[in-house]
C-alpha cells in the first residue's frame, strides 16, 4: 500500500496543470478583497447608526470560499479524471488491481497538498479582507458582532484553521465526484452545483428555511464548526457533517470503479458511515429543555401576530408553595431560527406595575437580531397594576406628598399613605401582602422551570433592576448573562445619585440661555427657577380655574418639572422642556396651571399623586424611612447637594412612610461568587456603574444623551452592545460609552 501511496505522490507532483490551478485560487484572496472594498465603500457613505444595521463581514472568507473550494474540488477531480482523459487509468488499474485500493491511495498526497495550500490560501483570504476593512473592522453591530473579526476575536482563529481544512474536504469531494463521473467537464458540472449553484438556490428561500437550509452548505460548515455562528449546526454536527459529505463523495466513486459484484457491498458500507458520523455528535449534543407551557395564539389581540402566550401558575405565598395560586401570563417572540439556538433571554418589566407582555410586543423590533439565537419572554408579573386582582382605579391613584417639617407632619402622611393602601388591600389582604420583588423574583425561576432551561440571560429594565437583584441574590446559579438596562439600584445613595438629575437641569437652563423657543429665554433660569420654588413654599402658588382649589408648593413644582427636567424630549425641538419654560414663567406669574395641565394628562390628577400600585412594591422592597430621623437625615443631604432638584430624591420614600405591610426583601448584598460579572447601561440621568460595581468584572456603558429604557427604546449602540454581550459573553472594554443616535 505504501508503494502504492508513493506512486500516486509521484503522479500528483508531476502534473504541471496542478501547480497552475493551484495558483489560480489567489483569485480566492483577490475576491475577498474585492468584497470587503465595496462594503467599505457602502459603509463610508452610511451614518453611524445607518452602519451598525450592517451585516458583519465575520472573519472575510465568506466571500472567497467558492473560488478557493472550487480550485481545490477541480484538484481533487483531476487527480484521477486526468487518468481516464489520457487512458492511463488502465496501465494504473493493471498495476493496482484492486480499484478502492487505487482510488485510497490517492488520498494521503492529495490531503498534503490541500492541508498546506489550504492553510495558506485561508489565512491570506483573511488578512486580504480585514487589511482592506482597516479601522471599519472595528464597528460594532446591532447583532452584536464586528464588520470585520480579527484573530483575537473568540473562535476566529478556529474558523480560519477550519476552513483551510474544509478545503482539504473539499479536495477529496472532488476525488469522489471524478472516480463517480470519470470526466473532467462532468466533474466540473457537479462541482459547479455543489459549491455554487446550490447555495444561490438556497439564499432564494424565505427565512428561517434559508437560514436552516443554509447551515447544511459546505461553505456554512467551518464556523459552526468553529461555535461562531453561520448556521444552526452544533459544532460537534457540522464537524460531523463535512466528514460524512467526504465519505458520501468517495463513497460514490468507489462504488462506481469497483466490479459488479462488490458494488452493493461498497455502497452499503458507505452510506452506514456517512450516516453515522453526523447522527452521533448530533444525538449526543444537547438539546434545548422541553418547554413546556401551551403556548398559543394571545388573547389580546392588539399585540404582535407572532408573540405567543401562555400561563403558568404560581403560590400567593411563596413560603407556601402548596396553598393559593395565581396566573400569570407568560409572552414569548420565539427564536427566527436564524443561527442555532443558544437559550432563552427574559425581558424583566419595569414599574413597577409595568406588564411585560404588552412591552414585549411594544419593542418586538429591538430584540430582531437578537431573535436569530434566542426565545424572548417576558412576563405579566403579579404587581402589574391591571392585573384585575386588585381594583385598577384605586391603585392608579393615591395621595399627594408633602415634605413634613414636624415630627407630628410625618405622623399624619404615614396615616395618609396607610389609608390610600388600605383601601386597595381590603379587596385581597393575601394577595396585596406578597408583591415585593423577591416575590417576582421567585415567579420567574418558575417561569425557567417552566420552560425546561437550565439557566436564563436577563435584560432588566427600570425598576425591573429590582427583581434583578433579586433573582441574583436568590438563584445565582440559574443567571447565565445580566444585562441592567437603566435599572432601580437598591444600593444607590439616592442623593448623590440624583446629581445628575441636577446635570440635566444645567442642560435645560443651557438650552434656555441658546433657544428663542424657551419662554424663560434672555432671563437666567437657575435664579427664576429657585425664586419660584423659595416664594411657592412660603405661599403656593395657586391653580387658577381649578375647582376644588389646588395650589403648588415649591415641592409640588419641583416633583411635577422632575420628569421633563430629565426627558426633555425629541431635539432641536425639546417638546418638554418647551412646555416646562412655559410652566415656570405662568406660576412665576401666579398659576401653577401649566404645571397642573402636563400633570394631569398624565395621571388625571391636577397633582402627581403616590401610586399605591408603585408602592405595594416599592414599599416591601424596603424604599422608604426606618424613622423620622432617617428622614431629617436624608432630607438634609439631598438639600446639601441638590440646589435646584432637593426633595425630588425622597418623593417615593416618603410614600412609604406608615405604610401597612412590612418589608420583605430589604436591600442585601449579592453573593461573594456564582454569579457572572453584569452588564450595566444607562444615559446621562442614570449611574449604570453603580450596579455594575457590585460583581468583579463587571462593566458599564453610558449613552450620550438623554433617554431611558435604552435597548427597548431601539437605541443601536446599545442594542449591538447588549446583544454582543448576551451572545457571546464578551463585555466592553472599561470607559466605552455610546454617543448619541443620529435620527
Amino acid at each position: 500500500m505504501i508503494d502504492v501511496i508513493a506512486s500516486e505522490w509521484m503522479k500528483l507532483r508531476s502534473l504541471r496543470s496542478n501547480l497552475y490551478l493551484l495558483a489560480c485560487s489567489v483569485a480566492a484572496v483577490l475576491a475577498c478583497a474585492a468584497i470587503a472594498f465595496m462594503i467599505g465603500q457602502g459603509f463610508d457613505n452610511q451614518t453611524l447608526d445607518e452602519r451598525m444595521g450592517f451585516s458583519s463581514n465575520g472573519d472575510g472568507l465568506g466571500n472567497g470560499m467558492a473560488v478557493a473550494y472550487f480550485v481545490f474540488g477541480l484538484l481533487g477531480a483531476l487527480a484521477i479524471t486526468s487518468e481516464h482523459g489520457t487512458g492511463m487509468i488502465q496501465t494504473s488499474l493493471v498495476a493496482v488491481p484492486r480499484r478502492q485500493v487505487l482510488l485510497l491511495a490517492k488520498v494521503p498526497g492529495l490531503v498534503a497538498v490541500a492541508l498546506v495550500a489550504g492553510q495558506v490560501l485561508a489565512f491570506c483570504m483573511h488578512a486580504a479582507s480585514m487589511a482592506v476593512l482597516g479601522d471599519r473592522a472595528d464597528q460594532l453591530l446591532r447583532d452584536g458582532q464586528m464588520m470585520g473579526t480579527s484573530l483575537s476575536e473568540p473562535g476566529v482563529l478556529a474558523s480560519v484553521v477550519v476552513a483551510g481544512l474544509s478545503m482539504a474536504a473539499v479536495a477529496l469531494i472532488g476525488l469522489g465526484v471524478g472516480a463517480a463521473v470519470r470526466s473532467t467537464p462532468g466533474a466540473l458540472v457537479v462541482l459547479t452545483v455543489i459549491i455554487v449553484v446550490l447555495p444561490v438556490v438556497v439564499k432564494t428561500l424565505p427565512m428561517p428555511l434559508r437560514a436552516q437550509a443554509g447551515s447544511f452548505m459546505i461553505e456554512s460548515l467551518p464556523s459552526q464548526i468553529a461555535g461562531v455562528g453561520g448556521g444552526i449546526l452544533p459544532p460537534a454536527v457540522a464537524a460531523g457533517l463535512l466528514v460524512a459529505y467526504v465519505v458520501a463523495a468517495l463513497t460514490a466513486g468507489a462504488t462506481v470503479i469497483a466490479s459488479k459484484g462488490r458494488r452493493i457491498k461498497v455502497l452499503a458500507v458507505g452510506v452506514a458511515v456517512a450516516v453515522l458520523v453526523p447522527s452521533v455528535p448530533a444525538a449526543a449534543s444537547p438539546t434545548p429543555g422541553p418547554s413546556t407551557p401551551a403556548w398559543a395564539d394571545c388573547a389580546d389581540k392588539n399585540l404582535v401576530k407572532e408573540l405567543r402566550c401562555a400561563s403558568i401558575k404560581v403560590p400567593v405565598d411563596w413560603a407556601k408553595p402548596s396553598g393559593r395560586k395565581i396566573d400569570l401570563t407568560v409572552g414569548m417572540l420565539p427564536a427566527t431560527g436564524a443561527q442555532r439556538r443558544m437559550g432563552t433571554v427574559f425581558a424583566i418589566p419595569g414599574g413597577p406595575g409595568a406588564s411585560g407582555v404588552e412591552d414585549l410586543s411594544k419593542n418586538a423590533g429591538s430584540f430582531a437580531e437578537l431573535r436569530a439565537r434566542f426565545d424572548v419572554v417576558s412576563v405579566e408579573p403579579r404587581n402589574t397594576v391591571d392585573k384585575g386582582v386588585l381594583p385598577y382605579d384605586c391603585l392608579i391613584s393615591g395621595p399627594w406628598i408633602a415634605l413634613p417639617e414636624t415630627r407630628a407632619e410625618y405622623a399624619e402622611l404615614g396615616r395618609r399613605n396607610r389609608a390610600a393602601a388600605e383601601k386597595c388591600r381590603a379587596t385581597d389582604p393575601e394577595f396585596f401582602d406578597h408583591l415585593d420583588s423577591a416575590s417576582v423574583a421567585r415567579d420567574m425561576e418558575a417561569i425557567r422551570v417552566a420552560l425546561g432551561e437550565e439557566k436564563l440571560s436577563f435584560i432588566a429594565n427600570s425598576y425591573g433592576g429590582e427583581p434583578g437583584i433579586a433573582y441574583s441574590r436568590l438563584f445565582p446559579s440559574r443567571v447565565r448573562a445580566m444585562v441592567f438596562d437603566g435599572a432601580a439600584n437598591p444600593y444607590a445613595n439616592r442623593a448623590q445619585t440624583w446629581l445628575l438629575h441636577e446635570q440635566s437641569f444645567t442642560r435645560f437652563a443651557a438650552w434656555c440661555a441658546a433657544a428663542t423657543t424657551c419662554a424663560l429665554h434672555g432671563q437666567d433660569v437657575g435664579e427664576v427657577w429657585r425664586a419660584l420654588v423659595a416664594r411657592a413654599d412660603r405661599v403656593p402658588v395657586p391653580v387658577k380655574g381649578e375647582s376644588p382649589p389646588v395650589s403648588y408648593s415649591g415641592f409640588d413644582i419641583k416633583e411635577a418639572a422632575a420628569p421633563s427636567v430629565i426627558s426633555p424630549g425629541p431635539e432641536p425641538e425639546f417638546p418638554r422642556w418647551t412646555q416646562l419654560a412655559e410652566a415656570i414663567k405662568r406660576a412665576a406669574d401666579g398659576d401653577a396651571s401649566g404645571f397642573a395641565g402636563y400633570v394631569r394628562q398624565a395621571t388625571k390628577s391636577p397633582k402627581v399623586p403616590s401610586f399605591v400600585g408603585m408602592n405595594m412594591t416599592h414599599c416591601p422592597d424596603g424604599l422608604g424611612f426606618r424613622d423620622y430621623e432617617e428622614y431629617r437625615k436624608k432630607r438634609s443631604e439631598g438639600e446639601r447637594l441638590l440646589p435646584n432638584l432637593a426633595g425630588t430624591e425622597i418623593w417615593h420614600p416618603l410614600a412609604c412612610v406608615g405604610w401597612p405591610t412590612p418589608i420583605t426583601n430589604p436591600p442585601a448584598p449579592l453573593p461573594a461568587k456564582g454569579l457572572p460579572p453584569f452588564l450595566s447601561v444607562g444615559s446621562w440621568t442614570e449611574d449604570p456603574e453603580g450596579i455594575a460595581r457590585q460583581v468583579p468584572g463587571s462593566a458599564a456603558i453610558q449613552y450620550q444623551w438623554n433617554g431611558h429604557a435604552l435597548y427597548n427604546s431601539g437605541v443601536p449602540c446599545i442594542i449591538a452592545h447588549v446583544n454582543r454581550y448576551l451572545i457571546s459573553l464578551r463585555l466592553p472594554t472599561p470607559g466605552t460609552v455610546c454617543p448619541k443616535a443620529v435620527t
